[in-house]
């Protein structure tokens, strides 16, 4: 009877064998579908400040190009620490490299940290643009830009763009009619696509009702905050969000991942990224809020 027994382990190491074969070639199968379905990914890349790479939906935003060199120009006047050149680091990759696989770039608003010389000398001037009003068409079609669209709500490449609005720093900054003119307008973008997450790049605004309509809206999956806590002279409130306003997005959009940005790379800013990661540490929400180094590429 030992033959029998002996039979009997062959065929069940022979079952396993098979369950096991028949596993791998299952979880390969599934492997290989989701490296397929890149379509269905977004890449998220901070290159540094505010300019960011968006793949969506197999297309490419630039958004927001400052190209120039380590401390080209001078600190921005009447701000904090205006004494430092901007931008205080240089590019993490080449120009070239930011710039393959572009397919059309969104400038918020033409402020220097947003839209500088460089990045208009080295993109192409037909390249699709999009702004926030006719103003900033203007003046970017002034620089040879043929292709200046604006945004209010459009259709690019099967996505869907709509703008949305903030105030790029508090009333009582924008009761100085100066520094009104200065700050001037900002908006934000939000990305929208069939089967695919719901991406919201808040630009530069303050927290606002704004801001809590466009999560109430769209429920973004992603949403991009520029949190450098920028200062002015004599003023204690920023003209952008700040560290706190990463926990406010978290208990607004609880389900959504937080990317931060403009950081470390412009004279008036004022909080850092390794002052944020000990704040949303000690809150207990680092694993919703992402806080990636120049050059850094997010996927989800």
């Amino acid at each position: 009877m030992n033959w029998i027994s002996d039979m009997n382990k062959i065929l069940s190491s022979s079952v396993i064998a098979l369950s096991l074969a028949m596993a791998s070639v299952h979880l390969y199968a599934n492997d290989k579908v989701v490296q397929r379905d890149t379509s269905k990914v977004t890449h998220i890349q901070e290159i540094r400040n505010a300019t960011i790479k968006v793949t969506y939906a197999d297309t490419t935003f630039l958004i927001d190009p400052m190209f120039a060199k380590k401390g080209f120009y001078e600190g921005f006047p009447n701000s904090h620490r205006s004494y430092l050149r901007n931008p205080l680091v240089d590019l993490p990759i080449k120009t070239e490299t930011i710039l393959e696989g572009v397919d059309a770039v969104i400038v918020t608003h033409t402020h220097l940290d947003h839209w500088d010389d460089a990045a208009q000398a080295a993109i192409p001037k037909n390249m699709p643009l999009f702004v926030q009003n006719k103003a900033d068409q203007k003046t970017i079609q002034s620089q040879g830009f043929k292709d200046v669209r604006v945004l209010t709500q459009a259709t690019f490449e099967g996505i869907k763009l709509t703008k949305t609005g903030g105030q790029h720093g508090t009333d009582e900054m924008y009761r100085n009619a100066e520094l009104k003119a200065g700050l001037g307008e900002a908006m934000g973008i939000v990305f929208e696509a069939a089967g695919h997450e719901t991406v919201y790049v808040a630009g530069d605004t303050i927290w606002r009702p704004e801001v809590d309509h466009a999560i109430q809206t769209f429920k973004p999956d992603v949403i991009v905050l520029n949190t450098g806590n920028a200062l002015m002279d004599g003023y204690k409130e920023s003209i952008i969000m700040g560290k706190e306003d990463t926990y406010h997005a978290t208990q607004k959009a609880p389900n959504a991942k937080i990317v931060a940005v403009h950081m470390d790379a412009i004279n008036h800013m004022s909080v850092t990224r390794a002052q944020l990661s000990e704040y949303v540490k000690d809150k207990g929400i680092q694993d919703k809020v992402l806080i990636p180094i120049d050059g850094e590429t997010l996927s989800f």
